[in-house]
């Protein structure tokens, strides 16, 4: 690869490491490019934000590729993660510490089977209050993190497929409940997170997450961002 390929577009696949923003992968890349190609400007652009907490496929444009951004976004993705049944946090996930915990003797490996099907085709879903959607001007984390409320419409999303790959209960009386994802563009695993746990009359919290594809993009084809840095200019 050349300067001059990046600036007339290419795809990068990343595996974006754990409690990263995309917002600093993309910056630490088109920092790097420059730095190794002597470029003075470039664009470089993600195709769908992944919390920090979250690991995972980064679909990453640069120069003139960037122009396909939106239907990058538009596609398909797949995710794999742990939902913690009996407990729920402000974040619905480990950004923030547990605020409530639930009775969760009832719930049966049969019970979150069968409550699966309620969250699969398209369904109605309220985005999480500490997310980077923007209402009157602010992120909507911003009116969390000062304890501010503030009302957020619910939204059409897709889930296709909902799967349940293994069921734990630990210690702590919780039960972890690994799943894999389909889904639409515009949804939120931590809102599915929680409100899986209230369909289970209990509560739930995202305890883990990886988007392992994008579309025909497959996080199996992607490289760190060490690699792409030691693969730079060679």
């Amino acid at each position: 690869m050349t300067g001059d390929d990046y600036q007339a577009g290419h795809v990068l696949l990343i595996d974006k490491p754990l409690e990263w923003t995309s917002f600093q992968a993309v910056n630490k890349l088109r920092w790097e490019i420059r730095q190794a190609y002597n470029i003075k400007k470039i664009k470089v652009g993600h195709a769908g934000t992944l919390d920090p907490l979250a690991t995972g496929l980064l679909v990453i444009c640069t120069g003139k590729m960037t122009k396909q951004i939106d239907t990058f976004q538009g596609q398909i993705k797949e995710y794999t993660g742990t939902i913690v049944l009996g407990a729920t946090t402000p974040s619905y996930d480990l950004e923030t510490e547990v605020d409530k915990t639930f009775d969760i003797t009832h719930i049966t490996e049969d019970l979150i089977r069968e409550t699966t099907k309620q969250f699969t085709g398209e369904i109605d879903q309220f985005p999480p209050i500490f997310s980077a959607l923007k209402k009157e001007g602010k992120r909507l984390y911003e009116f969390a993190r000062a304890g501010e409320k503030v009302d957020i419409p619910s939204r059409k999303i897709t889930i296709n497929e909902f799967d349940i790959t293994k069921i734990e209960t630990t210690t702590n009386k919780t039960i972890n409940v690994n799943f894999r994802v389909v889904c639409s563009k515009g949804t939120y695993i931590r809102s599915l997170a929680y409100d899986f746990g209230k369909a289970l009359n209990s509560g739930g919290h995202l305890s883990a997450l990886r988007r392992t594809k994008i579309g025909d993009y497959n996080v199996n084809d992607a490289i760190s961002i060490d690699d792409f840095i030691k693969n730079l200019a060679k």
